[in-house]
């Protein structure tokens, strides 16, 4: 799977929540921060060389719609492969308001990834898809009138469906027919994020 591809078609599909959300002719708003869209990034993923960005858009006076990516492709010292996609779509309900103060969120992520299980010692990689569905809670609090930061952990259950390979050989080496499938319950979302209002 090329990966490269895969950032640049969710960066068009960003760019098109975006635009759709420019069209949008609402006159009347309850609140300025109502349809306010905040484009973000993670600076704690960005110092791990996995960039996370995302969009997170106002659906009401508590409630936004936020979907993001975070990606690696990267290889280890040793050219074991540590690579992924993850997608993530995201509800979030705020108690206060909309982008300010404690919230929680419901998600349903895409995965796709080709990574060795470095820590077990072995000499293969995993490559497969899957998807994880979870909670996420976090605070937002504002900055400045167009910078938020957003600090927060999410977790769940990751469902993957993968087949396993020799790294020098490339031959297949899990004995499955067609997928190992695995499941864990495991916290895999989580930073700091910072936040630049659009609209």
């Amino acid at each position: 799977m090329n990966y490269k591809n895969c950032v640049f078609l969710l960066i068009m599909i960003l760019v098109s929540v975006k635009i759709n959300a420019q069209n949008d002719t609402e006159i009347v708003v309850e609140s300025q921060s109502k349809k306010a869209t905040y484009i973000k990034g993670n600076a704690l993923s960005i110092l791990a060389a996995m960039p996370q960005i995302g969009l997170e858009t106002g659906l009401g006076k508590h409630a936004t719609f936020q979907i993001d990516a975070i990606a690696s492709f990267w290889e280890s010292l040793d050219g074991s492969p540590l690579k992924f996609l993850i997608v993530t779509p995201e509800y979030r309900y705020y108690i206060k308001e909309s982008f300010k103060g404690f919230y929680v969120g419901a998600h349903l992520s895409g995965t796709t990834f080709k990574l060795s299980k470095f820590f077990r010692g072995t000499n293969g990689y995993e490559q497969g898809f899957g998807y994880t569905a979870g909670m996420t809670i976090g605070v937002q609090k504002r900055l400045s009138d167009r910078l938020n930061i957003d600090v927060f952990l999410g977790g769940g259950t990751h469902q993957a469906f993968y087949k396993g390979y020799n790294k020098a050989s490339g031959n297949r080496v899990d004995g499955a027919v067609k997928y190992n499938k695995s499941g864990e319950w495991l916290p895999y979302r989580g930073g700091v994020m910072l936040a630049y209002k659009l609209n």
